[in-house]
């Protein structure tokens, strides 16, 4: 899958098959959707092209208006998200920056200007509720009538359920933030992850005795937080450990979101410092609880032993999640 950061690139295809939309966790809906893309672009001789956005939209505006809080929590890193595209067999990715430029672009213009002089859009595939230009001022019926005029094919697929749920990532949130990571990945058709590479931390879980991988949360609010029960994957086999996901309130308050990962059987081979640098993936299968403010490093470090007792006692009870 080739990456492209707008449009000024020599080697973008000079005509496509599109889909448009953040896709921030690519879940079943999304990949559905995805499936039906490239088997059109196939059948057309076309490249199977994504149109994303970075910030998400209803980010930029959140920012814009001046209240961030209103801003979706992020499901997936772009890291991630591009992984899960190129998984599904897109073949172009183009990402825009969403800026006011963009965000007041009127939908006509958009199509003209994006997806026919820029991206060269011969089949276009959106979801039931797509909207799109300035104020959301466009829909399927004007993305149709506008196809007829410029010479490209519209499309619309109608909403993916799951046991008689809608799949979408507003519900993908809500799953996650109240810690439901079974209808997590019900939603999703995998178990959540995130990946990254693992960077040099501030060294206090050496200073409690709990040696700890720490990956960046890079961009905005996690959709997820709390202590979870996960495992590693990159560093050889896969490894059962335990994480904490968040802002760490009793020994950070600047707001930074991190993962810290405690591997409850760290890699002999590896040595004490084999995985810096390192790019790995944390899958979360079971949440324990919400981050807590404890009153002492005494009563973290307690707390963190209680985490990992119950860490090792779901991996007991579930050693065919590993």
């Amino acid at each position: 899958m080739r990456l492209f950061s707008g449009f000024r690139h020599a080697d973008l295809a000079p005509a496509c098959a599109l889909t448009i939309g953040n896709f921030d966790c690519v879940h079943r809906g999304h990949q559905a959707m995805l499936a039906l893309l490239k088997n059109e672009a196939t059948h057309r001789g076309l490249p199977a092209c994504v149109l994303t956005f970075e910030p998400h939209p209803r980010d930029y505006f959140a920012r814009r208006a001046g209240k961030p809080e209103k801003a979706p929590a992020r499901i997936s890193t772009l890291r991630d998200k591009l992984t899960e595209l190129a998984r599904c067999g897109i073949d172009q990715v183009v990402l825009l920056r969403f800026d006011e430029r963009l965000a007041s672009l009127p939908a006509e213009d958009f199509v003209r200007q994006v997806l026919v002089q820029q991206l060269g859009a011969k089949y276009v595939l959106v979801g039931d509720d797509f909207r799109f230009g300035a104020q959301r001022g466009g829909d399927y019926a004007m993305l149709d009538r506008l196809g007829g005029e410029h010479g490209f094919d519209v499309a619309r697929m109608l909403s993916y359920e799951v046991h008689g749920l809608r799949v979408s990532s507003s519900l993908v949130r809500e799953a996650l933030a109240r810690g439901d990571m079974a209808q997590v990945a019900a939603m999703m058709g995998r178990t959540y992850s995130i990946s990254g590479h693992v960077i040099h931390g501030a060294k206090l879980g050496r200073t409690l005795g709990f040696r700890t991988l720490n990956l960046r949360f890079p961009r905005g609010q996690p959709a997820a937080a709390g202590i979870f029960v996960v495992a590693v994957h990159g560093l050889g086999r896969p490894l059962p450990a335990v994480a904490s996901l968040g802002v760490r309130p009793t020994v950070e308050n600047a707001g930074r979101v991190l993962l810290e990962v405690h591997c409850l059987d760290w890699p002999a081979e590896l040595g004490p410092e084999g995985a810096y640098g390192r790019e790995v993936s944390v899958s979360f299968h079971h949440k324990l609880h919400d981050e807590r403010r404890y009153a002492s490093l005494e009563a973290l470090q307690a707390g963190i032993d209680q985490d990992v007792v119950d860490a090792r006692g779901w991996w007991a009870a579930h050693p065919e999640a590993l």
